[in-house]
């Protein structure tokens, strides 16, 4: 037998057997030529067993090769198991590329796989995508994000779809602009008091408007979004950040979204930098109507001409009691002035933080919710 080139690599085992065959010999012949155990040869041939530079010397010997020949076939048939499991590697670094699986899965959002065509088909369902060589993107929305605009990261994307999905099994009446009006009255009288919040959702769902509370995923930064759904708005809200003030400049924000119709008749989206945050852009780096959301839910809150006018009698000395008593008589919660105090720079985010209460306790148990330790079903 000549050393021969592979047009196409087989175990070495199928090459023992093809000498074998060729020559008549059974595998217990073979054992008895090279002084080994016919289990070794067995094994050989099954692949369970590689060829080692002592059998690969025995090999060319019996069957008149060298023994590189041996093993050269043993390493082109072990690189091509390794060439294998890279591709899987490659698939798998694409897929965690697209979205961020390991934490989809802890969350729930899809089922887990060893088989990489299972898992991607599961991508694929998430993201509604044809196959998973296709980028997946949101639809129409409008955001309030701490990344630059028109540039979703994919933990970001992963969490729209997640409330695409739930939102879908939200019950609501059909939506009314009409009565949004009536909506933010009622709101309005809530804003004294954090159990209050407790009525959003339901206020909220009696003018046809979905809302859901989503965890946010790490790194995505998004504070709350809202979209249209056959004509139904949704609005998510993150509560990365558990405040009286965040939670109600938020809430305001989307629906000051849905009450100017944004992202309701095009497919482009808006982001932003956080609501009240301390990196929060400047005005001229936002769109026009990111810019008017922000205004509409200041105004709500805490009216500008009222702010203002508390502030030029009271600066710089802002008070706990100051503010309690402004707040009183403007009829919201103290956390609510704090927020706005800080968001235009005239107190420190340190400073009166005892005010900012928690909330996210009382809206999530009232409001369809994901995370923080609920795992909703898998939707697609």
């Amino acid at each position: 037998m000549r050393d021969r080139k592979l047009a196409e690599v087989f175990p070495p085992g199928e090459f023992i057997k093809e000498e074998l065959e060729a020559r008549g010999w059974a595998q217990d012949d073979l054992a008895d030529i090279l002084g080994r155990p016919t289990r070794l040869v067995n094994e050989l041939i099954a692949g369970k067993r590689g060829i080692t530079p002592e059998t690969a010397k025995g090999l060319g010997e019996a069957f008149g090769t060298s023994a590189r020949f041996w093993m050269n076939l043993e390493s082109i048939y072990r690189l091509s198991l390794s060439d294998s499991g890279q591709k899987l590697v490659a698939r798998r670094a694409a897929l965690y590329e697209k979205a961020p699986i390991r934490a989809m899965i802890r969350r729930n959002w899809i089922e887990s796989s060893g088989n990489m065509d299972v898992l991607e088909k599961r991508v694929c369902d998430f993201f509604m995508l044809p196959d998973i060589n296709q980028e997946p993107h949101f639809f129409a929305y409008v955001a309030r994000k701490s990344t630059p605009y028109n540039n979703l990261t994919p933990e970001q994307n992963a969490w729209l779809f997640r409330a695409l999905h739930l939102s879908s099994a939200i019950s609501v009446s059909t939506f009314s602009q009409s009565r949004l009006d009536d909506v933010l009255v009622q709101l309005k009288i809530l804003l004294p008091n954090p159990e209050e919040t407790r009525q959003v959702s339901r206020i909220l769902s009696s003018c046809g408007i979905r809302l859901l509370i989503l965890e946010p995923l790490p790194q995505s930064k998004i504070d709350g979004a809202s979209f249209w759904m056959n004509g139904s708005p949704v609005i998510v809200l993150s509560l990365r950040y558990d405040r009286i003030d965040w939670f109600w400049h938020t809430l305001m924000h989307e629906l000051a979204h849905i009450k100017n119709g944004d992202g309701k008749r095009n497919n482009n989206f808006a982001l932003d930098t956080d609501l009240l945050g301390e990196h929060t852009k400047p005005v001229e780096d936002r769109p026009a109507y990111e810019v008017r959301a922000d205004e509409f839910a200041s105004n709500f809150l805490v009216p500008k001409a009222d702010l203002e006018n508390f502030m030029a009698r009271t600066q710089p000395m802002y008070s706990k009691s100051r503010i309690v008593g402004f707040s009183s008589r403007i009829n919201v919660h103290p956390g609510i002035v704090v927020g706005q105090l800080q968001y235009r720079g005239e107190i420190k985010y340190s400073q009166n933080r005892e005010m900012l209460v928690k909330i996210r306790h009382i809206i999530t148990s009232v409001a369809l919710t994901d995370g923080w330790g609920t795992s909703l079903p898998i939707l697609s």
